[in-house]
């Protein structure tokens, strides 16, 4: 549908006046509110994604698309309600306790949001007790775990013991990354999954969470 399409094409360009006026028409011409999302929206931020991870565009061109999307995402939200469209699967994501770089982690979260995860975003300086909670609060299927420091990546690993020992083992996902992080830091922990960038992370976590429907 061309107006889908249109929505798709200015949510990569970033232009958030043009994207919600766009939604706003699809929805006066009765078309259903997942469609938009899915078809406009989402498949917009795809491109995005793919482009990021080719590193044909950056950080800044995924912040300004993103925004655009969560834009158009807020107009839809009342009827996706309505209609019963429901959360693609969960994720409780933060930084570790003792860092306080938040950059990677907010452009996972955007990344995960542009394919219809729910993200509950516990910010910096997180405890392994409140990724515990927050997954318990809201059933979530995966805690996601970002360090930009050698000093803090030891935090992972208190997270996954944590987890392990607690009623959520075995239902909760461990993701990890961030620049030091690595795949046999992963495997030396016990954590679930590590991804290199952005967004690889949101391409595995729609995987976990599609696998758990």
């Amino acid at each position: 549908m061309a107006i889908l399409e249109e929505i798709s094409s200015f949510l990569q360009k970033g232009r958030l006046p043009k994207v919600k006026e766009l939604v706003n028409q699809a929805l006066e011409e009765n078309i259903p509110a997942k469609d938009i999302l899915e078809q406009g929206l989402l498949a917009g931020m795809d491109v995005i994604g793919e482009k990021f991870k080719n590193n044909e565009i950056f950080v800044p061109e995924v912040l300004i698309a993103a925004r655009a999307m969560n834009g158009g995402v807020e107009i839809l939200k009342p009827y996706l309600t309505q209609a019963g469209v429901e959360d693609k699967g969960t994720v409780i994501i933060g930084t570790v306790k003792g860092d306080l770089h938040d950059i990677g982690k907010n452009l996972v979260k955007m990344m995960m949001e542009g394919k219809g995860l729910k993200v509950i975003d516990l910010g910096v300086d997180v405890s392994p007790e409140a990724y515990i909670e927050a997954a318990k609060e809201h059933n979530a299927d995966i805690i996601a775990c970002s360090a930009l420091l050698t000093t803090t990546m030891v935090e992972m690993k208190n997270v996954v013991e944590q987890v392990k020992a607690s009623d959520l083992n075995g239902k909760v996902k461990i993701m990890i990354g961030g620049a030091p992080v690595t795949d046999s830091y992963r495997e030396a922990i016990g954590a679930d999954y590590y991804t290199p960038d952005a967004a690889t992370a949101s391409d595995v976590a729609l995987e976990i969470c599609s696998a758990n429907k």
